[in-house]
């Protein structure tokens, strides 16, 4: 077995400590989370919107530089992956399973509860909800996982550096960064994924137990939530011991196949015109108020502030939380891609594929709301499409779909999740030890277990949130450090 890191040890001191205040004191552990987290929103909010904003304009420019024409690796590097399963593989351990949670609650929501600056109900709080959907999961979400991925892929695979947060600073910090300060950055890095997966594995728990109640009559509680995460457990490990190449790779693929047929039967059966006029529309909106979007922080009026707090600022942090864990994966299934390759993939594809499925499912549930046959808008967010569903021909059938690819895209987020935690914590190794592996997934697993029994994922999320600020300044330093290395390169070139 490969040499377990120091970070291992200093990760799980901190994770057993954080769980533990949780269960002691969980109302007082999710008040405090609370005020920290509204602080960070409301005094760095202008902060958030800027860095992902500029991680954005970063990752357009290299595009379209020369820059683009560098691989991620060796001149003679291929790509390990096809570019269906890489696409694949990166959407699934993205944000598969959100979409699947937020797509027709989010611009519901944003259309019936509370619109970003329209009248709710009406025809321009429509439009925002797309617009805002859109904004949220499109381009300057992938760009935070993309600038994260290509710095640790371009170290990794082009410098020779170990698979390490911390590896990528060693144009800034010399040697230093292999003392101290490095372990506490990939601490740091290890933290913020353990939290953040456990946080989704209870939240997919509560989904998946909603849609086994809507079908099967299966009880809502805390049992069936555990069974649930029990025989997830003993999946995603078994995935990630067969590796890359084999469970998380078939399993991405299953997903997309998966996904495309629950897509199929929305846009089909659900309002298809409607559909493809508002995916239309939307794009136009999107691409029009884009700049100003991604700028707003409504300085002078508080509603919509709060609005900001809660939604976009909020999804910043928490992609940015999300980006060590995503960053990594994706740099691992990268090797031999070249930088223009890999931004254009990473930053269209996913952003095209969260733009129909916004359209198609934002667009039923509306649909739905306005028909006054089901009141969506005060249904539970876990069970807010499967209610869609029920006024849809075959609903059976789709919600059969529906759990079975949050079970898919479950199990991909958790192994890719372990696979990650397994290279972090023996020295950045692309092939981690698989005990290694199972024992970050039985802590996962078991960290989501005891939050939902003492009801405290609420403010792990907040946690999260919390994390997002201090790594948004390491995310600043690897790209930092990644300007410094490519302007080193081209010098070596010239030299040549």
């Amino acid at each position: 077995m490969k040499k377990i890191s120091l970070t291992f040890y200093i990760t799980l001191i901190a994770v057993i400590l954080a769980v533990g205040y949780g269960v002691i004191a969980p109302d007082h552990f999710e008040r405090m989370t609370s005020v920290v987290k509204n602080w960070i929103a409301s005094s760095f909010g202008w902060y958030y919107m800027l860095t992902v904003s500029v991680l954005f304009f970063i990752a357009v420019y290299l595009i379209f530089s020369p820059i683009g024409r560098i691989r991620l690796g060796k001149d003679s590097d291929r790509p390990q992956f096809s570019l269906v399963s890489w696409l694949a593989m990166l959407f699934s351990a993205g944000m598969g399973i959100g979409l699947v949670f937020y797509g027709a609650a989010e611009p519901l929501s944003h259309y019936a509860v509370n619109p970003a600056t329209a009248e709710p109900e009406t025809a321009q709080a429509y439009k925002e909800s797309m617009r805002q959907s859109f904004f949220h999961w499109g381009f300057h979400a992938w760009a935070v996982y993309g600038m994260a991925a290509l710095v640790l892929a371009y170290f990794q695979f082009r410098k020779g550096q170990p698979g390490l947060i911390s590896a990528t600073l060693k144009p800034i910090f010399g040697e230093r960064i292999n003392g101290p300060l490095g372990t506490v950055i990939d601490v740091f890095a290890i933290f913020a994924t353990v939290f953040g997966v456990a946080t989704s594995l209870g939240f997919g728990a509560v989904q998946i137990n909603a849609g086994l109640h809507y079908l099967f009559g299966l009880p809502v509680g805390f049992k069936s939530q555990l069974i649930i995460i029990a025989i997830v457990t003993v999946l995603f490990i078994a995935s990630a011991w067969s590796g890359l190449g084999k469970g998380i790779k078939i399993l991405s693929n299953f997903n997309m196949i998966l996904a495309i047929a629950l897509l199929f039967f929305v846009i089909a059966l659900g309002p298809t015109l409607l559909i493809f006029d508002m995916f239309t529309d939307s794009i136009g909106g999107y691409l029009e108020h884009l700049v100003r979007m991604s700028f707003r922080t409504a300085p002078l009026d508080a509603g919509n502030r709060a609005w900001l707090n809660d939604w976009t600022i909020f999804y910043w942090a928490w992609w940015m939380a999300w980006s060590p864990f995503v960053g990594m994966f994706i740099a691992r299934v990268s090797k031999g891609r070249t930088i223009r390759e890999f931004m254009i993939g990473l930053l269209v594809v996913p952003t095209v594929l969260s733009m129909i499925w916004f359209s198609a499912f934002g667009t039923t549930a509306i649909e739905t709301q306005k028909a006054g046959i089901i009141d969506l808008a005060s249904t539970a967010t876990e069970l807010t499409i499967f209610e869609m569903f029920s006024g849809m021909p075959w609903s059976s059938i789709i919600s059969m779909i529906a759990i079975l690819l949050i079970i898919s895209f479950f199990i991909t987020s958790a192994d890719s999740a372990t696979f990650v935690l397994g290279m972090q914590s023996s020295h950045g190794s692309l092939t981690p030890p698989n005990n290694l592996k199972i024992i970050w997934g039985v802590i996962q697993s078991s960290i989501a277990v005891i939050l939902l029994f003492v009801g405290g994922l609420d403010a792990l999320q907040n946690v999260i949130i919390i994390t997002a600020l201090p790594f948004s300044v390491i995310l600043i330093m690897m790209i930092t450090s990644l300007f410094m290395s490519l302007k080193e390169e081209r010098r070596k070139v010239k030299r040549r």
